[in-house]
């Protein structure tokens, strides 16, 4: 049992070390609503997190109908009983009384209630005549990372073979886009290579815009019992500002924003020049290393220091610990995917475990990990545009093989190009041709890059807006038609981790009023459709969670992300497990790639890559020629400058990111008294030089202006790299008077008043961390800012 007092003092609580090699210890935590003891507990029901990526087990604490607390489950891979502080706390959010309980529509320009009939109804008649009247691409469908895998894979049916659209996309693509296409780029296919075991194993780890401590806490717990016990791994730690994890770090590299290309350029000529190549590896398992080798001949240390504003020694030093590491594991986040050349970057990360020959082997791991709780599940079943099970759009095999498994003709799945990314699909609505959007528990209008722009296009009149949530969010008060959606503990379904580690989630109590499950909506929708199959017979056969997950059995069967030997029975009462479980892994695979590559083969790879450049999608018979073996691509890429730098009108780069204590934009951990009290209200984080130098001072109320939107917010000075501000993300407006948007349109609380409307041209992933911008002062500080002196993460 966890013993400390307060875990948002001390969100990782007390240490269990453990040492190279032995399993890692069991901790238990538990919180229970005051007064409430486990005796008290009527009974405990099975669930999985939904406020981080990590995939954390535990279960809920269930009295008189409602949740009183959560503990976590001692027997999980993932956590052994472990549980961070938004899951200790955030359950109550459930319980808040401004919940949506009923459908809502618009009326003469108002939300007024009504029932279920009218409100689906509404969005039937609109989607018929869209239709009828303009075609499948005028719909579009925008959705969250925090749905079950029963949902997403429902949602990809209806979108890709009811209504026939391209237009379909999560709010992953702000996370883990960067992640699915490095991985596909290098691997040929999406899948993470590695383990959390990794960390029991490593003798070396190197976190890349990571900052676990924060992004993934109970992980972070791991590596802070190995820290503390016998043979620690030594820590490479690559951001811009001092974190915990830079704390623990023997080498910390604290680059310019956008400028991680030619860092990693510069670390993979030190691994070459000093021979600590696996070439037996690399010639049977890799093509492209000599293209590499080219590429970066002469990214030196002093070349890299000159871009990157980092000594020459610290990069050389943490090459010898990558060089010299005998089990490297990697993890990658926000500070490579949001920021400049994303997918670049994220695969010079797996090119340097490609040169060392570090995969497949316990502690030689890669994660490019997710900022989602249930992002993986977005990408397994289509739900990010993608076809579902890995499949590749470009391989007409591929298309009719799906086309089979849901009894329709192949021309019906839309695959005449790649799918549309979520930017675009914004820019489609801003410019009239997608005329219908629903947004399923996301909220642009405060996550999305520039949101005076994104309110203007969900405001027009012409796009019909559906927004499906748990409150009024931002985006719900701009729509036409608002659904109630039961969340996490109110319905059934599997998700699935950064691991590959799925987990059942079970319904512990009802929804508040009239809300609904996701996947009974969608089934309604598609229902009310009437969307038939070939044969005339209904499209979706399913009913509920466990005939869905079957017919994504039937889906995954044989494809990298093969749930064949899965079941909610098999997940029900132990561990979560791994895929691909089959009946030749019946226990789940813990580490991809331990024989070769597997599903890089012309004839098996989702995707045959895309130039580093311009994002082309890579022609069929220029990967075959290229990689007729289906092995490892290693990939070069050039250093490009980032579109926009500093100047002297905005001589400070922008970064945003996360606090350990909310998820997102606050719709949930705000409504947890214990962490909304921990994090209030958005602040800037600037150098104590660069505070100096204006004569500003912590608790200051200062503005962040760029080109596009200025915010203000109480100032904080913290080791982060000169010339850069940092702004949490997660502050918006549905707890102001303003509502949806900042007072009077003057500077807001949302950092996406300022962030540029731009991405990366592989992964389509914005990227919130290339902006240029300036502080100024707007009154002095008048007593205490209210606000804890958290770090925060360099990601999102």
């Amino acid at each position: 049992m966890d013993t400390s007092s307060d875990r948002i003092a001390n969100p990782w609580g007390t240490r269990t070390p453990y040492a190279r090699g032995a399993p890692w210890p069991v901790r238990t935590d538990t919180h229970l609503r005051e007064g409430v003891t486990e005796q008290d507990v009527e009974r405990w029901v099975q669930a999985a997190s939904l406020l981080h990526s990590n995939g954390d087990a535990m279960d809920i604490a269930v009295r008189e109908g409602g949740i009183v607390g959560v503990r976590g489950r001692a027997a999980d891979r993932v956590n052994r009983g472990r549980l961070g502080p938004k899951d200790l706390y955030g359950w109550q959010a459930n319980a808040s009384p401004d919940r949506l309980t009923r459908p809502l529509i618009r009326d003469n320009g108002r939300l007024v209630e009504c029932d279920w009939d009218t409100a689906m109804d509404r969005i039937t008649a609109r989607t018929r005549s869209l239709l009828d009247e303009r075609g499948p691409g005028s719909i579009g469908f925008y959705t969250t990372g925090q749905l079950f895998l029963e949902e997403y894979y429902t949602l990809a049916v209806v979108a890709h073979a009811g209504i026939g659209t391209n237009h379909l996309d999560g709010n992953t693509r702000l996370c883990t886009a960067t992640a699915a296409e490095a991985l596909k780029e290098t691997f040929g296919s999406d899948g993470q290579p590695g383990s959390y075991e990794d960390i029991d194993h490593a003798d070396t780890i190197a976190l890349f815009g990571h900052n676990m401590a924060e992004t993934q806490t109970v992980l972070w717990m791991r590596l802070l019992d190995r820290l503390d016990g016998a043979d620690p791994p030594r820590l490479v730690c690559v951001d811009p500002r001092y974190t915990e994890v830079a704390r623990r770090a023997d080498v910390h590299l604290a680059p310019r924003a956008g400028t991680n290309v030619a860092l990693l350029n510069a670390l993979l000529h030190e691994i070459i020049r000093t021979d600590r190549v696996d070439r037996t590896y690399v010639e049977a398992h890799t093509v492209g290393f000599e293209e590499l080798a080219a590429r970066v001949e002469d990214c030196t240390p002093t070349w890299a220091a000159d871009i990157c504003d980092v000594p020459a020694a610290q990069i050389e030093r943490a090459a010898d610990l990558l060089g010299g590491a005998r089990r490297l594991l990697s993890t990658v986040l926000q500070g490579v995917y949001q920021s400049h050349q994303a997918t670049a970057a994220a695969v010079q990360v797996n090119n340097l475990h490609l040169l060392r020959g570090m995969l497949g082997r316990p502690g030689c791991g890669l994660l490019q990990m997710n900022g989602q709780p249930s992002a993986q599940n977005t990408r397994e079943c289509g739900a990010d545009g993608d076809l579902p099970g890995f499949r590749n759009w470009q391989n007409d095999r591929h298309v009719a093989d799906l086309a089979a498994v849901w009894n329709v003709e192949p021309e019906r799945i839309p695959h005449y190009g790649p799918p549309t990314h979520a930017m675009q699909m914004f820019r489609f609505a801003e410019q009239g041709s997608i005329r219908m959007l629903w947004i399923t528990g996301t909220n642009p209008a405060v996550s999305l890059p520039e949101l005076s722009r994104i309110r203007a296009i969900l405001a027009q009149e012409r796009l019909f807006v559906v927004a499906q949530d748990l409150f009024l969010t931002e985006t719900a008060q701009l729509a036409d038609v608002v659904l109630p959606a039961a969340t996490w503990g109110e319905k059934t379904g599997t998700l699935t981790n950064a691991d590959r580690t799925v987990h059942l989630s079970e319904k512990a109590v009802e929804p508040p009023g009239e809300a609904r499950p996701d996947l009974d909506i969608l089934l309604d929708f598609a229902a009310r459709m009437d969307f038939r199959d070939k044969d005339g017979g209904p499209l979706i056969g399913w009913h509920d969670p466990e005939s869905a997950f079957a017919a994504w059995q039937r889906c995954s069967a044989g494809r990298p992300c093969d749930y064949t030997g899965l079941s909610h029975e098999r997940l029900r009462g132990g561990s979560g497990i791994q895929w691909p479980c089959t009946d030749e892994a019946p226990d789940g695979t813990a580490r991809l790639y331990t024989d070769g590559i597997s599903f890089a083969h012309p004839d098996v790879c989702e995707s045959y890559g895309r130039d580093m450049v311009t994002g082309a999608s890579v022609e069929p018979v220029e990967y075959r020629s290229l990689n007729p073996d289906g092995r490892a691509v290693i990939k070069a890429a050039e250093y490009l400058p980032p579109h926009e730098d500093t100047s002297e009108a905005f001589p400070l780069q922008l970064i945003t990111g996360r606090t350990v204590y909310h998820f997102h934009t606050r719709t949930k951990t705000a409504r947890a008294p214990e962490l909304n009290a921990a994090a209030p209200d958005v602040w800037a984080e600037i150098s104590p030089a660069e505070a100096s130098a204006q004569g500003l001072a912590d608790g200051d109320l200062v503005q962040v202006t760029t080109p596009r939107g200025a915010v203000r917010a109480r100032l904080r000075t913290t080791a982060i790299r000169d010339g850069m501000v940092f702004l949490p993300f997660h502050y918006g407006y549905w707890d102001t008077p303003a509502g949806h948007r900042p007072p009077d349109d003057g500077p807001g609380r949302a950092a996406n008043e300022t962030t540029v409307t731009d991405w990366d041209p592989v992964s389509k992933q914005p990227l919130f961390k290339t902006g240029a911008a300036r502080v100024t002062l707007v009154s002095r500080r008048a007593g205490g800012t209210g606000i804890r002196t958290e770090t925060a993460e360099n990601g999102s």
